[in-house]
């Protein structure tokens, strides 16, 4: 028996292509709610300070570094901007794709991101088609070392810098508080991967691993912290001078990276004494393409031997 033509699908956020472009990136985001003003008025500012927003190059990229090492075809959908899940769905499955690998970049599970790109990729996917969807790989081996290749160099680098070991914050996205307690896994696995990327560089002591929940919405409640801000003053509170911010739930580099973490973040940090380091973001990481890879290649050969639906 033959083997069924197969894909790769990657799925992930999306960001707008000019700062013009913000006001319908919005509606996309809120699902048609109205967004206040102001709140329209301070992302197109933050948007204007880093220029625009990386993340479709980037993750267009990824795609490419993914088909090369496994020599499947590569298809990228975002959710809220350009290429559309939907479109993206719609063109690999006219293609007579038989089987999809789904894989959310974004690797730690939660309703308000991996379940909505689920829920968009599922709109359009013909009946008949064999789709596997990853929907977290929080712990995967690949993706614990991509972030500790970028990390500890900084982190060694900071510390000869400042003339002591600094702590390190790691960070990921935060969500509003209703959807943890709704049952959601994310706060759980974000801080699994802190925790494991953190023991993979044998010489952080655990006392200077901190985590903090960063980007927090302006509405819609309560969001889950606590904030970088509050990290810092910690890490100011135990004298230390300087210290290092590591994002471990974005695997590229956008406006949470390049505006929150490089520009507000570091001017909290200046205004407490603070030096602040950042390590490179995963980006075009041949570690992150082999945990893509490796995530895709280990379904294939279980998906070709059954046709279901996971």
């Amino acid at each position: 028996m033959s083997e069924p033509k197969t894909a790769v699908l990657l799925l992930a956020h999306g960001s707008p292509d000019s700062p013009a472009d913000i006001p319908e990136f919005m509606r996309y985001i809120t699902g048609g709610r109205p967004v206040p003003e102001a709140v329209i008025a301070e992302i197109k500012h933050r948007y204007s300070l880093i220029g625009k927003s990386p993340l479709t190059e980037i993750t267009l990229q990824q795609g490419e570094c993914v088909r090369a090492t496994l020599g499947l075809p590569v298809y990228v959908g975002m959710r809220n901007w350009k290429p559309f899940i939907s479109e993206v769905v719609r063109q690999l499955t006219e293609t007579g794709v038989e089987q999809v690998i789904a894989i959310c970049l974004a690797p730690q599970n939660s309703s308000t991101s991996v379940g909505l790109y689920r829920k968009a990729m599922s709109a359009e996917m013909k009946p008949g088609i064999a789709v596997t969807f990853i929907d977290s790989w929080h712990d995967h081996p690949l993706l614990i070392q991509a972030f500790a290749e970028k990390l500890e160099p900084v982190w060694r680098r900071a510390s000869d810098e400042v003339g002591a070991e600094v702590p390190v914050i790691f960070t990921a996205h935060s969500v509003p508080m209703r959807t943890i307690q709704a049952g959601d896994p994310y706060e759980d696995q974000t801080k699994e991967t802190a925790r494991l990327v953190g023991e993979k560089i044998t010489a952080l002591p655990e006392k200077l691993r901190f985590f903090a929940f960063q980007s927090q919405g302006m509405s819609g409640g309560p969001w889950l912290g606590p904030t970088v801000e509050t990290a810092m003053l910690e890490v100011k509170r135990q004298g230390h001078k300087g210290v290092v911010v590591a994002p471990i739930g974005f695997l590229c580099d956008h406006v949470e990276v390049l505006y929150d973490i490089d520009i507000n973040f570091r001017e909290f940090a200046t205004e407490q004494g603070l030096k602040l380091f950042r390590p490179e973001s995963l980006n075009t990481s041949p570690t992150l393409a082999a945990a893509l890879a490796s995530l895709a290649s280990a379904h294939v050969r279980v998906a070709s031997g059954s046709a279901s639906q996971a």
